[in-house]
């Protein structure tokens, strides 16, 4: 519904009586379209049904409690231009099959949206998109997988805009998605959780509270819809899913309606001279080595300087006395390192080593905090990349890492 404030309605009145209401319309749809209920979007949740709790008897921390070890379909359904643009094939059941019968049983599917909107004034999805990620969705289903489904980069309408500026408008918009996403993904049961977000960008206090009205305008979305989505666990991102800033500027969560149905999630790349950094900056220099008995004696300035093990407890630790202690499950939605292949002889194997060690410690300390450990997998088997399958020909590439990851779940 719009709603004008008393000054609007005399302005209206006052241009209706000068000049005819056809003058005047444009004018005052400008000025109504600013507010924050006003309607930018049709409504999309245009057949709300009954609460259906069948399935979805799984609190936040059951679900929790289920997740074993969670992978992330990356550089895929995401992929700006199509599914396949980003250098990797069309996803496969195969694929997911692949994935499961190696340990994990979660995927967490990174998609894009607004790339598939058939009508840009309307945020209209087209429904071939919805059904191609509900297709998706019913490989990991059929493998009994737990899956989190998010609105990922997109294009960084939203999560490059947590600004006063853009609230309104991005608002809108999350609503529009997520009442067409809800209500097509409905008659899932509880192994699939929605996830507003990806990596937030904010900074302060401001920034945290528009991301709250985000998060809150998706979560209300989603329930509003009704049957298992009354009951569907939902995941919250902390802000830029950085765990300093989470435990610093998120201090409330959002209402909700479902009780016990909420997670937070964060993200782990830490330091980010190892897990990320392909060439020297400014501010760092590539680091080859992590962990206190993976240093180099030999290539002494590409040994990790900070972020190893001390650091990684106290971040993890940290986390958990923010939420997993009060009873909110923590997903570590992505965490991994690169592969450094340009690397060779002996600097490669201690750099592979210390690689495997970071994944299997991340892994098993997440564990130890109640965290829900997904690791980034993007595809690619090359130098610099994070890939373990082979998805080409749907083949285990990385061996030493996957026994890293499942090391640390004992």
């Amino acid at each position: 519904m719009i709603k004008l404030n008393s000054k609007a309605i005399v302005s209206a009145i006052v241009c209706f009586m000068l000049f005819g209401f056809s003058a005047c319309k444009k004018n005052t749809s400008a000025e109504t379209q600013i507010k924050v209920d006003s309607e930018w979007y049709p409504n999309y949740n245009t057949n709300p049904i009954a609460a259906d709790a069948t399935g979805m008897i799984s609190t936040a921390a059951e679900i929790a409690s289920n997740i074993r070890l969670g992978w992330n379909l990356g550089n895929a359904l995401e992929a700006i231009g199509s599914e396949t643009a980003w250098g990797n094939p069309k996803t496969t059941k195969a694929l997911i099959d692949l994935v499961k019968q190696n340990g994990f049983n979660a995927i967490r599917i990174p998609c894009s949206w607004n790339q598939y909107v058939s009508n840009s004034a309307k945020a209209e999805i087209d429904i071939a998109w919805l059904n191609r990620v509900k297709e998706v969705i019913q490989y990991c289903v059929d493998n009994d997988m737990y899956i989190i489904l998010n609105i990922h980069w997109d294009g960084g309408w939203l999560e490059n805009n947590v600004t006063e500026a853009k609230k309104n408008e991005n608002s809108a918009k999350q609503k529009a998605f997520w009442e067409q996403i809800a209500t097509h993904l409905r008659d899932f049961d509880a192994h699939l959780l929605f996830a507003s977000a990806n990596e937030p960008d904010v900074e302060d206090t401001a920034g945290m509270a528009v991301l709250n009205l985000y998060h809150q305008t998706f979560i209300d979305a989603v329930r509003a819809t009704g049957g298992k989505n009354a009951y569907r666990t939902l995941v919250i991102q902390g802000p830029k899913t950085d765990i300093e800033k989470t435990n610093n500027l998120m201090k409330t969560l959002p209402a909700d309606t479902a009780i016990d149905r909420m997670m937070v999630e964060v993200h782990y790349y830490t330091p980010w001279q190892f897990a990320g950094l392909t060439e020297d900056a400014s501010w760092g220099k590539m680091e080859y080595y992590w962990g206190a008995a993976n240093h180099s004696t030999t290539d002494v300035t590409r040994n990790a300087t900070w972020g190893e093990e001390t650091d990684l407890d106290n971040f993890f630790a940290s986390i958990k006395k923010q939420f997993v202690d009060k009873g909110i499950p923590v997903v570590l939605g992505e965490f991994g390192a690169i592969r450094r292949t340009t690397l060779t002889g002996d600097d490669l194997n201690l750099h592979l080593n210390a690689r495997a060690y970071y994944l299997k410690y991340v892994v098993k300390q997440a564990t130890a905090n109640g965290m829900i450990p997904f690791y980034w997998d993007e595809g690619s088997i090359g130098n610099n990349g994070f890939g373990i399958f082979q998805r080409s020909n749907n083949t285990v590439f990385d061996r030493q890492v996957l026994n890293a990851l499942l090391e640390g779940l004992n």
